[in-house]
């Protein structure tokens, strides 16, 4: 077996090079792509049990050249590199050469291999599904993909998996991966103001680094005896830790600062999390993937007393006056330039209407104590949906069949979404048939089914454009609706966009 993987110096795929290491019979030929010659070598010295079957490609995904020869001669490849935030954030055309122009490279490459053309992997995020923080904190594959303003990387994530369903890859697979607790998380973000990004009540579904890692290592190992079943392929999957990897926002934070003896509301006041707009979900279709691949090891729990064998030092922080920690690696983030905080002190009015409603919310906020906020404590279990509230979601039953669904569905999900299907008059059930759709604003395009119905994907002008006009749209398309009402107002009426300098801006929608 021959496999291909970029993203390797990340942090999802360097562990699925240690499960390699832990299983080097799992694969013979490891091709894997890296920019850095010097990262390479070391990357091929530190996985001594596979050394000899890694082959380094030196180069970006971006790279036509480079991508033709990660992939030649391979079977299987695993796309898991991304630029992610807080890099996104602060080079954005990084993260668009990486996450849309790089994903449309890599496709080419394998629609180019005319036989024996490997099957791909693609690792998209929970990201696509933006905000929701508020009603719907929970959701499934299908939900539609409502990204959070200014979220370039959500946007990115959107394309770049939009990209993967249309193309004429042969056998593809899309993996949605959730929050993800890795080794780095510390010292991740004692360096951003992107741990404030995260609204307190925000939905997080985990899934741990070595979870991430053996999951990959399980698809490759079914893949390649032959017992990974064909209706697993041209499918979008969500990657979470499951029931005992749910928590919210600050929960987060307030198992890991237990481990220097302290509380998320030691360190942090009201007013340093955004209220809205970032991503987090827990996930009611999670299992389907553990079911498939039993990669589950580790809950939240046990990561968090797995950072607390690994790192003993940071224990010593119990020691450590609190108001000194939270001095030294907190406040001194409130300053940083990617921080909420820091865009409404600066009069980035776009910014604060995106993340709190506007500047006047933030200065509310900044009055309140923690005797003023109610913290969520309880997760609630999922409740299932009926037939009558699924048309009402997603404008059809979205837990029937492929082959019970009709032309009448395809008419009334684009109904739903204020715009039309074009064709066809009849429909045979046939998911991966490509319809011709308008929209509301009457651009047409062309998508298959499954991308549109079982995939939550709908056109609109963050696909052509950096324009988040969801305030606008949701008046007429009540699938958006749903979801983005869960954290605006419905009398809300901004266009969000990047300009071409990727400055922000909100303006105000002009009255017909």
């Amino acid at each position: 077996m021959k496999i291909a993987v970029t993203g390797v110096t990340g942090n999802m795929g360097g562990y699925f090079l240690w499960a390699l290491n832990m299983s080097p019979a799992a694969a013979d030929t490891i091709k894997f792509l890296c920019r850095d010659k010097k990262k390479a070598k070391k990357i091929i010295k530190h996985n001594e049990a596979i050394t000899d079957k890694l082959q380094a490609v030196i180069g970006d995904i971006s790279d036509k050249n480079a991508c033709r020869e990660l992939i030649e001669g391979c079977d299987i490849i695993f796309n898991v590199c991304a630029v992610i935030p807080p890099k996104s954030d602060a080079n954005p055309k990084a993260a668009i050469a990486c996450n849309v122009t790089g994903v449309k490279t890599l496709l080419e490459a394998i629609e180019n291999v005319k036989e024996n053309q490997p099957a791909l992997v693609h690792i998209s995020s929970v990201a696509v599904y933006g905000n929701r923080s508020g009603e719907h904190k929970y959701g499934r594959v299908g939900d539609p993909l409502v990204s959070g303003p200014f979220e370039l990387y959500s946007a990115t994530k959107i394309l770049g998996e939009y990209a993967v369903l249309q193309s004429n890859v042969k056998k593809w697979v899309v993996l949605r991966q959730t929050a993800m607790l890795h080794y780095r998380i510390f010292s991740d973000n004692v360096h951003d103001g992107l741990m404030f990004h995260t609204p307190v009540d925000a939905p997080l579904e985990w899934a741990t680094v070595r979870d991430s890692g053996r999951l990959l290592l399980n698809l490759l190992k079914t893949f390649s005896d032959g017992t990974l079943c064909e209706k697993f392929w041209k499918r979008v999957y969500n990657i979470g830790g499951g029931k005992n990897c749910r928590t919210y926002g600050y929960g987060t934070y307030d198992e890991g600062f237990k481990i220097i003896g302290g509380s998320f509301k030691h360190f942090f006041k009201p007013w340093y999390n955004a209220t809205r707009n970032f991503h987090g979900i827990w996930y009611t279709d999670s299992d389907e993937l553990e079911n498939y691949f039993h990669f589950r090891g580790q809950s939240c729990t046990d990561f968090w007393q797995e950072m607390k064998r690994r790192n003993k030092i940071y224990t010593m922080g119990r020691f450590v006056p609190r108001p000194l920690i939270s001095a030294l690696f907190f406040k001194r983030l409130l300053r940083d330039e990617n921080s909420p905080s820091v865009w409404v002190k600066k009069g980035d009015e776009a910014r604060a209407i995106a993340y709190f409603g506007g500047s006047d919310k933030f200065y509310a906020r900044k009055k309140l104590t923690w005797n003023d906020v109610q913290l969520p404590v309880e997760i609630p279990e999922p409740v299932p949906m009926t037939s009558e509230e699924n048309i009402s979601a997603y404008g059809y039953d979205i837990d029937k069949p492929d082959s019970a669904i009709t032309a009448d569905d395809l008419r009334a999900v684009a109904e739903a979404h204020g715009g039309r299907c074009l064709s066809p008059e009849k429909f045979d059930g046939d998911v991966y048939t490509k319809i011709d759709w308008q929209t509301g604003d009457g651009e047409k395009f062309t998508a298959d089914v499954y991308t549109v119905l079982r995939a939550g994907h709908w056109l609109n002008p963050l696909y052509t454009d950096w324009v988040w006009d969801f305030d606008r749209l949701s008046k007429t398309d009540r699938i958006f609706a749903r979801i983005w009402y869960d954290s605006h107002e419905k009398d809300e009426d901004y266009v969000y966009y990047f300009d071409k300098h990727f400055k922000a801006h909100a303006d105000k929608i002009k009255k017909q």
